[in-house]
């Protein structure tokens, strides 16, 4: 009886880190693909800087590159907060504005391309389930309790919909955008898209 369940015990542990690692690899790949998008359109889209400073007709205040920089933010914060020793806390609030990606290909595609090679370190080796802390102001402070995991799919879809307005701003540019640039994944499945992010994977 103790040996069967012992062997029981071993399996379903067994289960726990296959499942943890492949959630761990799945989310690194979208991370990764999204944050490669910005670059592409920064590479294959963008002809000039000015390009990423000019503010949009249709969202007052907004300009490509201030979108780019906000969702890249929200990547590097996060595995910030992991790089440490726990307890782990995290706020996106402490995030800095007019830096130099904003305004300079060159910069954006700098910040952008270091956020990805950060992903490719710190997530193989972090656990989904890490507790961190997170302080936020809605206008209200408040104190949450999350996982890496959980904030990772966040910064995932959290930049998709920043894209989803760049691509706004980039239309009213003439920008030629790639078509699943600011869809989200569930559209884009549902459209049966054969982009990177809209094959089912279940």
């Amino acid at each position: 009886m103790s040996s069967a369940l012992s062997s029981s015990s071993v399996s379903s542990e067994q289960i726990f880190h296959t499942d943890e690692a492949a959630a761990r690899s799945r989310l690194l790949e979208v991370s990764t693909i999204i944050l490669r998008q910005a670059v592409d359109l920064i590479q294959g889209g963008l002809t000039t800087d000015d390009q990423l400073t000019t503010p949009s007709n249709f969202i007052p205040g907004s300009t490509i590159g201030k979108h780019l920089r906000h969702a890249r933010d929200h990547f590097v914060l996060l595995l910030e907060a992991m790089a440490g020793p726990p307890p782990r806390v995290l706020n996106y609030d402490r995030r800095a504005r007019n830096t130099p990606m904003e305004g300079s290909r060159r910069a954006a595609l700098e910040a952008l391309n270091d956020a990805i090679a950060q992903l490719q370190e710190v997530v193989p080796k972090a656990k989904m389930t890490e507790p961190i802390t997170l302080h936020a102001v809605t206008p209200y402070p408040q104190v949450l309790e999350t996982t890496f995991g959980r904030e990772l799919w966040f910064a995932g879809l959290h930049a998709i919909h920043h894209w989803s307005m760049v691509r706004v701003i980039a239309g009213e540019l003439g920008i030629a955008m790639e078509e699943s640039f600011g869809f989200a994944p569930s559209t884009l499945v549902h459209m049966e898209s054969n982009a990177p992010l809209g094959k089912p994977k279940i």
